[in-house]
């Protein structure tokens, strides 16, 4: 079972309940992981026989820059969605965090998983 994955990716976008909050851009960090076929790749050294991280890192950023939402839980399951169905990903675990939302912490977030992870589906 193979994970491909990414850490802290850093984006701006609008996001929050309150007003103030859509007023200016905020910093949200997304993590993911994605089972992938790794053997498979590193087989062929090709980057068209794995899911692309990159190319899941620019997609990512073009939906969050374009759109404004209120929660982080709408952003994680639209990540999520996008992730198996653009990029054919079996299994994903998106975190998405808001640093310093909440007066006190250093992050606040949501953590999904979405699709079957079982050893030997892959």
């Amino acid at each position: 079972m193979d994970i491909l994955f990414v850490r802290e990716l850093k984006v701006q976008t609008r996001i929050g309940i309150y007003d103030w909050e859509r007023e200016v851009p905020q910093t949200v960090l997304i993590d993911l992981e994605i089972a992938a076929d790794a053997a498979c790749a590193a087989k062929s050294d090709s980057v068209s026989a794995t899911i692309n991280y990159q190319s899941v890192c620019d997609r990512i950023v073009e939906y969050l820059e374009g759109t404004e939402t209120q929660l982080v839980e709408t952003v994680a399951e639209t990540i999520a969605h996008m992730v198996r169905e653009e990029f054919s990903a079996r299994w994903v675990r998106v975190s998405v965090h808001k640093p310093a939302a909440v007066r006190g912490t250093r992050d606040v977030g949501v953590r999904i998983e979405r699709g079957i992870l079982e050893p030997g589906t892959i």
